[in-house]
Formats: C-alpha cells, sequence, structure tokens
C-alpha cells in the first residue's frame, strides 16, 4: 500500500484478492513492467504472500506483461546491483516453481528476455492475441539462462528453443501456442474472462493433489538447477563487460549495438 497521499509514487507491484485467486500486478508501465532487483524482491514476496489462495495470477499493466530485467541496470554496470537482479531472477522463477498453488502467466501484452522466462517458469499461460513473445540476450549483451536456454526446450524442442534464445526474433501469441509455449490465446479484451474461466476449472479440484502433481511435475525444471547457477555465475563474471555495456547502452539509446572487437579486446579495430 502507499499511504494514499497524492505525491506518493505507485508500487512496483500490486497484490489483490479476488475471491479465492491472488492477483500479482507488475506496475511499471513506463519502462513495460521491467524489473530491477528491488521489484523482484517484491515479486517473490507477493507469491509467498499468496500461498492460501487457490491460484496465483501474474500479469502486467499497460502494454506490456514484462520486459524483463531492467537494462538501464546493465547500462550503469553497478555490479552489486547486476547481480542482485540476475539473483532476483532466480530466486523468482524458483519460488513461482515452489509454490503449491498453480501460477498462471495472464500475458497482457509484449513477454520479452526476463519477461519471457517468467511466463516459461508459470505452470500455465494465456495471452492476449497482440501479445508477443521473444528472447533478447544476444541482442542486449546478456544471455537466457534461466530457463530461455534449457527448460523452454521442454515445450517447443531443443533447435527451436536455441532459435528463440540466440536469434532474438519475436513471435505472436498464435505462434507461441502452436510451438507449445503457452496454453491459451484469447482476444485482447477477454483475458480476465479467461483467467476466471481457468479459475473455477481450477477451483473444483483437489488442492492437495493439485500441489501433488505440480510438484512431481518439476523434475526437469529441478534438474537444470545446476545449469542455471552455472549460468548465473557465468552472468555475473560478465557484468561490465564490453558486451553486456553495449548492448544495453544501444537498447536504452534506441540504435542498433556494434558488438565488433576492438583493438583493446585483443581484435582489431576497424
Amino acid at each position: 500500500m502507499n499511504g494514499g497521499h497524492p505525491q506518493d509514487p505507485a508500487p512496483d507491484v500490486l497484490l489483490e484478492q479476488r475471491g479465492d485467486v491472488a492477483w500479482i500486478t507488475l506496475n511499471r508501465p513506463e519502462r513495460r513492467n521491467a524489473y530491477d532487483a528491488a521489484m523482484g524482491e517484491q515479486v517473490i514476496s507477493a507469491v509467498r504472500e499468496s500461498v492460501d489462495a487457490a491460484m496465483i495470477v501474474i500479469t502486467g499493466t499497460g502494454k506490456g506483461f514484462c520486459a524483463g530485467g531492467y537494462l538501464a541496470n546493465l547500462a550503469d554496470a553497478n555490479d552489486r546491483e547486476v547481480r542482485a537482479m540476475f539473483d532476483a531472477s532466480f530466486r523468482l522463477f524458483d519460488e513461482i516453481r515452489r509454490s503449491p498453488r498453480p501460477v498462471v502467466a495472464a500475458v497482457n501484452g509484449g513477454a520479452f528476455g526476463g519477461g519471457n522466462e517468467l511466463v516459461v517458469a508459470c505452470d500455465f499461460a494465456i495471452a492476449v492475441r497482440s501479445a508477443q513473445f521473444g528472447q533478447t540476450g544476444p541482442r542486449v549483451g546478456s544471455a537466457p539462462i534461466l530457463g530461455g536456454t534449457n527448460m523452454l526446450a521442454m515445450s517447443v524442442g531443443e533447435k527451436r528453443a536455441k532459435e528463440i534464445s540466440m536469434l532474438c526474433r519475436r513471435y505472436t501469441a498464435e505462434q507461441a501456442l502452436e510451438l507449445g509455449w503457452i496454453n491459451e490465446v484469447v482476444d485482447d479484451d477477454g483475458l480476465d474472462a479467461a483467467v476466471a474461466r481457468w479459475g473455477e476449472e481450477i477451483l473444483a479440484l483437489s488442492p492437495r493433489y493439485l500441489e501433488i502433481a505440480k510438484i512431481s511435475s518439476n523434475v526437469w525444471w529441478n534438474q537444470m538447477r545446476d545449469s542455471y547457477l552455472s549460468g548465473l555465475g557465468m552472468l555475473g563474471q560478465a557484468v561490465g563487460s564490453r558486451d553486456m555495456m553495449e548492448g544495453a547502452q544501444a537498447f536504452m539509446e534506441k540504435r542498433r549495438p556494434d558488438f565488433r572487437p576492438t583493438a583493446t579486446d585483443g581484435g582489431t579495430a576497424s
């Protein structure tokens, strides 16, 4: 809660109980709900606080679902802050997986980078027809090691997952549905109704055995844990690298990045 004063900033994360369903809304629309470490911690807390709900829904404010990690932090290359953001991402996705409740991504707009990995971490995903999906890592000086390079392959296959994570293409909601990436596509004005319909179906089932089914379904996620931790270590070592700085800066400046090696990189300057 923000105290109700007009001058107070809006909270980064909203938590609302609608009957037996907990709605967690990412609330930074001016940056397409990209999160920093502090915002990631708030989402973790919201998932934990929603343990008594029958179902948890994660969605975004405005035109975007989530653009992933806040790239201004990568451009500034504050080592502690960037590492904290990577760590918060891992713990958030893991919290979703370990939650005893079904977690549904209600994708109201673009889900890119860590935002797409957030979709991958959720148990189910319903998207509006105008939503788009994709990874941005190598384009912005990063790599999607928390689901995009590994867990996503369980849904779409290894070759397609490499295409998604390495080439940074964008995919429509219909394409994502066809690939097995998401569960359902609805008209842009039908997202709340679709989530309510899924909620009614889930509420008719045994919470105890839903939890057993969910946790036992996490076998592949759990087996990939070493891959996530190894990837986080490599990303941490790359903080402040030329490619990270150039990729993030180019994104913020809305220009094409230049990853060509320079003389100081051991290559030849052109």
